[in-house]
């Protein structure tokens, strides 16, 4: 018996699932959207791996929204959610604004905060 959906999607793979269904997609159409295998839609499906952050670009396209949502009243959120919607990773993130990635994985994880022109910079981005 094929696996159902939850109609309270908790996971990006049970909305990746639950949104699939409600097209009447197979995975292999999903993976095609995606730029993905079939394979990494069954492990998203299933919650055994999550999607890296370089085809977020594809899933909010095949969403038509972000599919996950962050706190965009802090710092950390905004940066989440630009760095998910531009498919960039911290380290990537960290490049354009002239840091390393460990600093912005650290203000994400609110450890630290950046100073004041680099947050000038960000607030011109996010």
């Amino acid at each position: 018996m094929p696996i159902s959906y939850s109609e309270n999607p908790t996971s990006i793979g049970d909305y990746i699932r639950k949104k699939r269904k409600e097209l009447n997609l197979l995975q292999k159409d999903v993976a095609r959207i995606c730029g993905v295998t079939e394979d990494c839609i069954r492990n998203w499906e299933k919650n055994q791996s999550i999607p890296q952050i370089q085809f977020f670009q594809h899933i909010i396209n095949f969403f038509g929204y972000m599919p996950i949502a962050f706190d965009l009243d802090t710092l950390s959120g905004r940066l989440k959610t630009y760095r998910h919607i531009n498919g960039l990773s911290q380290k990537q993130f960290g490049k354009i604004l002239g840091i390393d990635g460990a600093t912005v994985c650290s203000w994400e994880l609110e450890e630290n905060k950046p100073n004041k022109a680099i947050m000038e910079k960000l607030d011109s981005m996010l």
